[in-house]
């Protein structure tokens, strides 16, 4: 997925009857971004964040839908750069087409994971199919590349079997990492977990956690009432680290994604589709895509099987670029 902003930035259970928020949360609010270019479909973004820009290595968090694409193109996001980051791609209702300039040309399906691994430079485009369902409802996450992993080659893997633990009235699905010993296929370069959770009507579920994580509760379609606050679709709950488990419940259906990992100690500039170090290196990843995308380089590939032209990079900043750390 594309970030279309057009002055991108640089980016323990509380018992009391009515608790106020427990003092290690954060309810991270999301703002409204257009998707898309032109056909610009909204999405609703809660990471970054102002004051909190990653919960682990998870830098990047987009809810989209559930949108009835009955009289619209659903999601039209064409070709486009990415650098120093994986994407992670993440479908509750609809179906969308992945191409990359990897070769890659792979339908993305509910319960399905696609995980692109950007290294070193990689394009994709993303769009809703002719002949999709109606509905259109997902996610979209990025996971910031340490150090040692970010200059490599891209990569692109597509999971159709996943770990699913099933309790009483809910269903885990592990996307990356561990979840109470049961771990996902997808390759990560940091220690992460990531899951998608479905609670039926007044379920009750327990799940152990990592207490050398921080962690975070992404509503996907129903409100939730979790440690003291109400968390609204597409709202982001950060949780400090020194849990050893979460307990989840809610009235009605509900599904959200916990996703969590050891604090990122690398500062990072992130700005468009870019995560970098410095100003300079994004300075060159943007040069480099506006060459590259008419075909007048090598860095970044042309996406096969997408016939649209690819995105033009924003203008930068006229102040020079910094770094930043996780959190204020």
């Amino acid at each position: 997925m594309s970030n279309q902003e057009r002055r991108p930035s640089e980016e323990r259970v509380c018992t009391a009857q009515h608790p106020p928020p427990c003092p290690d949360t954060e309810l991270l609010l999301p703002r409204e971004v257009p998707l898309g270019g032109p056909r610009a479909m909204p999405v609703l973004r809660s990471l970054p964040n102002k004051n909190r820009r990653m919960i682990g290595a998870w830098c990047f968090a987009d809810v989209y839908g559930p949108t009835d694409l009955t009289h619209q193109a659903g999601m039209q996001v064409p070709p486009h750069p990415h650098i120093g980051l994986q994407t992670v791609s993440w479908l509750i209702q609809g179906r969308i087409h992945h191409r990359d300039s990897l070769g890659s040309d792979q339908l993305v399906r509910p319960g399905q994971l696609s995980i692109m691994t950007a290294g070193h430079g990689i394009a994709h485009s993303e769009r809703t199919p002719r002949h999709a369902p109606p509905v259109l409802h997902g996610a979209q996450l990025w996971i910031a590349l340490p150090e040692g992993d970010r200059h490599g080659p891209p990569a692109f893997a597509h999971h159709a079997d996943l770990p699913v633990l099933t309790h009483p009235g809910a269903h885990v699905t592990v996307i990356a990492g561990d979840v109470d010993g049961h771990t996902s296929p997808a390759r990560v370069h940091t220690p992460l977990m990531g899951a998608q959770i479905t609670l039926a009507p007044g379920a009750d579920l327990t799940l152990p956690l990592d207490p050398d994580f921080e962690h975070g509760v992404l509503a996907l379609d129903t409100p939730l009432d979790l440690l003291g606050h109400r968390v609204d679709p597409a709202a982001l709950l950060y949780l400090g680290p020194g849990r050893d488990e979460i307990t989840l419940s809610s009235p009605h259906p509900a599904r959200l994604l916990l996703i969590g990992g050891t604090p990122f100690t690398e500062d990072l500039l992130m700005w468009w589709n870019l995560v970098g170090r410095d100003h300079d290196e994004i300075v060159q990843a943007r040069a480099d895509w506006e060459r590259d995308r008419t075909g007048q380089g090598t860095r970044f590939a042309p996406v096969p099987g997408d016939d649209g032209p690819a995105l033009p990079a924003p203008e930068l900043p006229t102040a020079r670029m910094r770094p930043r750390p996780r959190h204020r």
